[in-house]
């Protein structure tokens, strides 16, 4: 397999360029003979945020079988024991909390330490499934402007191969709820529903991104006085947790975070933080779309040998004049 770097330029809805290196990697199949795009992002490894506790816990629960079950610190993901589900599972009520006494005992945790069972989910995330549609969700986002990374994280937390409809009534490869679909276009109904047509939900997705979350995103980052690029992780990380919970649940979270914490601090700390709709799930999601983003990256690593490229294909930028400007208002 083949892999090319490419240079995107991204031009800020706001009207200010704002270059950065967005690369696109694209790899061809020798079975098929079919060119497959990803992006890649260098920040993960050089602000080392692949070496967080919580993200590494979160890669090893993508890599352990829904068969066992991880004994876990609820407040830092620190891993304790790891043992067949069928074994924990057998326990009584009593049992498990004395086998949680005995955990806190031996690593000299308080008496009120939560410690978590959290199973395995190598079944569920199975990328090496979902591989094949980021391409396709890459292209729309590019097409109707909006940054491409959001496209492949998305459908890797998402959808490893599924599509099935979320308790709260999500569905689709990109988990779109109808009313939001609706908003943007989708015929959502009982005789069709769009959410189930990838390239349709990969359009509503862009939308809802374009129109709602990244501008709340900005905002919320105004409103502290903090400046930003739109490529930072951290940005790119707030915009998913406004996806996930609704840009009312994540400001609710943040007014409970000191005013000059920023950057990856700012995501950690909504990690630890719970307010109003913004609870596990949602402290979750960004710490599952990084051990995703990782998962994958190591998935191109495994399939690809690195070529040095003179010429490298020219791919459509992604250009957003003034017109598209969004103003967000309560």
């Amino acid at each position: 397999m083949l892999w090319l770097g490419i240079l995107v330029s991204f031009i800020s809805s706001a009207g200010k360029p704002v270059e950065r290196k967005q690369e696109i990697l694209s790899i061809i199949n020798v079975n098929d003979n079919q060119w497959q795009s990803f992006v890649y992002d260098a920040q993960l490894y050089e602000n080392r945020i692949d070496t967080l506790r919580k993200v590494r816990f979160w890669t090893m629960v993508m890599n352990t079988s829904e068969d066992m079950v991880i004994l876990n610190q609820a407040n830092n993901r620190r891993i304790f024991h790891v043992l067949p589900f069928q074994d924990w599972d057998k326990l009584s009520e009593e049992d498990q909390l004395e086998y949680r006494n005995v955990l806190r005992n031996e690593f000299c945790l308080d008496s009120n330490e939560r410690i978590f069972a959290t199973r395995g989910k190598s079944e569920f995330y199975q990328f090496r499934k979902v591989m094949p549609s980021i391409d396709k969700g890459i292209e729309v986002f590019i097409d109707n402007g909006v940054d491409p990374w959001y496209a492949q994280t998305i459908l890797l937390i998402e959808s490893p191969g599924h599509t099935t409809k979320s308790p709260t009534g999500a569905l689709g490869s990109f988990q779109l709820m109808p009313k939001v679909a609706r908003k943007f276009g989708l015929r959502v109904d009982s005789k069709l529903d769009e959410r189930f047509n990838f390239e349709r939900s990969a359009y509503g997705s862009s939308q809802l991104l374009k129109f709602i979350c990244i501008p709340y995103a900005r905002q919320m980052l105004d409103e502290r006085g903090f400046e930003y690029a739109e490529s930072d992780i951290s940005f790119r990380l707030l915009v998913l947790h406004i996806y996930h919970a609704g840009a009312y649940n994540v400001k609710n979270a943040l007014v409970k975070i000191d005013q000059n914490v920023r950057g990856m601090d700012l995501i950690q700390k909504l990690w630890e933080t719970e307010a109003k709709g913004f609870r596990n799930a949602s402290q979750n999601y960004s710490q599952v779309a990084l051990a995703s983003i990782i998962q994958l990256n190591d998935l191109i690593h495994e399939q690809c040998v690195i070529y040095n490229v003179t010429e490298i294909p020219m791919i459509k930028s992604v250009l957003m004049d003034d017109s598209e400007q969004v103003s967000v208002t309560e």
